[in-house]
């Protein structure tokens, strides 16, 4: 691993850390607000008489920073799959923030989370890349393709209510995470260039309006249903889609031979705990849904 990527790998640990405050912070604001509130204005003005929301929103930015300057001086297929660190650490914040203790299946996932993003990180160890060098009809068919699956995920969560929408947004909003990710990265490429090269750089103005789309997406998610039905997609889907640019897009060359044992390994290792991590109580809770539903099956 190169000094770059190790510098951006302290910078994502640290961006792990800040969105995890950020998660609990939001799910804490959001819960409280009606089914039929997703997808609307009103539900952001309401969001934002929150104290809660406000400092969940001062991490989000302060953690998107971190990525960025983290994008900036890492390949993207190494930095973006360091961020499912974020999941453990909600799931302590969660459980220090609403009193719950957690069993030792837990930390058992936790620790296992661990051993499989470092497996995965450093068997995949990839080299080369060039954000700027990728051809801009490159860029186009991969940003289409990623829009489209974004797309057609929200629809289908528009359709849906309860746990299934937030499933289904939380995908929708993991992918434009690894989306704006990518674009993040071309930005930071770019002002490589100095200041002009950040003004006339396309991507610049793509993350301007993207950015705020996964933000609003993260907010209905969060709205829709529990965190163990949207983490997931949160959780997974963004690293994938990164990994995926990085190698399709940027031409950065992970590791072949059996290392690729190795990644395989390490990749359903994370998924694994992920799914054990996500059913855990103590994301759901101080919620009052799952409180009143304890309190009927007591």
């Amino acid at each position: 691993m190169s000094g770059d990527d190790v510098a951006g790998t302290v910078l994502v640990l640290l961006a792990a850390v800040v969105n995890a405050c950020s998660t609990v912070l939001q799910r804490r604001a959001a819960r409280d607000e009606p089914d039929e509130a997703a997808f609307s204005i009103g539900m952001l003005f309401d969001l934002v008489r929150r104290p809660s929301w406000i400092g969940g929103i001062l991490c989000m930015i302060l953690g998107f920073l971190l990525q960025a300057a983290a994008l900036t001086v890492g390949r993207i297929a190494v930095v973006q799959p360091l961020l499912t660190a974020e999941l453990p650490l909600t799931l302590l914040l969660a459980a220090w923030v609403f009193h719950h203790r957690l069993p030792a299946r837990e930390w058992v996932a936790i620790g296992a989370m661990a051993v499989g993003l470092a497996g995965f990180v450093f068997c995949l160890s990839p080299s080369g890349g060039d954000v700027l060098g990728a051809s801009t009809l490159r860029w186009v068919i991969a940003l289409v393709v990623s829009l489209a699956v974004v797309l057609a995920l929200a629809l289908a969560g528009a359709a849906r209510h309860g746990q299934p929408r937030a499933a289904m947004l939380g995908l929708a909003t993991g992918t434009l995470f690894g989306v704006v990710a990518a674009l993040v990265a071309g930005v930071g490429a770019a002002y490589a260039g100095g200041f002009l090269g950040l003004l006339t750089a396309w991507q610049t103005y793509a993350v301007i309006v993207l950015g705020p789309t996964s933000f609003f997406l993260l907010q209905s998610a969060l709205q829709a249903g529990d965190l163990d039905a949207s983490q997931p997609g949160f959780t997974l889907m963004n690293p994938l889609v990164g990994v995926l640019w990085g190698v399709v897009v940027f031409g950065e060359r992970p590791r072949g031979g059996v290392w690729i044992v190795g990644e395989l390994a390490g990749a359903a290792v994370i998924v694994g705990a992920t799914l054990l991590l996500v059913r855990s109580p103590a994301l759901q809770a101080g919620d009052p849904s799952a409180e009143s539903s304890s309190a009927r099956s007591g």
